[in-house]
């Protein structure tokens, strides 16, 4: 589709195209089609921008992957067709690996989302499946034990809530990118970016550098002083004012 640059809706037009492209390149599965759909809402409520919780969220959640002795970043189809430069970038700036995990599982397209990875320069990639996360019966419980199951912080962009809730019960901490506030993912999450991924990976990426100087104890410190359920009262008043200005 030629969307003129003048149009009013011409991002968010481009990000449709992004997903739809993904769908018939067979990397993002149809049904990632109605949850992009849902995250669209969502941002529209948030004045599609990075809201001020959003980047205390996001700087939060850099201080824990690079804390972590073993971050691994999950790829699905939606995140690979919208981010892939982006979160093969954040995963080398953290030295975190990526591994693919997808709801709508086929072999067939867990392989094009890891070629397609490799392509743009992905190289430390976990594509065993050789491990399954306790309590989850369905085919996203199935990892790498040397990926995910081994992990100690997981970044799970665009998640579904059991398995943010599997994750924790193993006792990972779970940073998410989720433009509902009022998901059980984000209010499952150790820290939950209420953000559009386009925007969250992007500034992730720039905060690892800007954290860089940061000590461990200083990290530490963020996560503590850190409380999602407080971010995300932030996030809905967020809205709120938005909504308020807008009419």
């Amino acid at each position: 589709m030629d969307i003129p640059e003048s149009h009013p809706r011409y991002r968010s037009l481009l990000l449709r195209e992004r997903v739809a492209w993904g769908v018939e390149a067979g990397i993002t599965g149809q049904i990632g089609l109605i949850a992009h759909g849902r995250g669209e809402a969502f941002d529209y409520l948030l004045g599609e921008r990075t809201t001020p919780s959003a980047w205390r969220a996001e700087a939060v959640g850099v201080a824990a992957l690079m804390l972590a002795d073993h971050p691994v970043i999950s790829v699905n189809g939606n995140t690979a067709a919208l981010v892939a430069n982006d979160i093969i970038a954040l995963g080398d700036a953290l030295g975190a690996g990526i591994e693919v995990n997808i709801f709508y599982r086929s072999e067939e397209r867990r392989e094009r989302i890891i070629r397609y990875l490799e392509e743009r320069g992905a190289t430390e990639l976990y594509v065993g499946s050789d491990a399954r996360i306790p309590g989850l019966a369905h085919n996203r419980g199935i990892v790498d034990s040397q990926g995910i199951y081994a992990a100690d912080a997981v970044l799970v962009p665009l998640e579904d809530g059991d398995r943010c809730s599997a994750l924790k019960g193993m006792g990972k901490t779970v940073v998410t990118i989720d433009l509902n506030p009022l998901s059980r993912t984000a209010r499952t999450a150790d820290v939950a970016i209420v953000d559009n991924i386009v925007r969250a990976v992007p500034n992730m990426r720039s905060l690892v550098e800007e954290l860089g100087s940061v000590t461990g104890p200083e990290l530490q410190r963020m996560l503590e002083y850190y409380d999602n359920g407080r971010a995300l009262t932030d996030a809905l008043d967020e809205i709120t004012a938005h909504l308020q200005e807008s009419f």
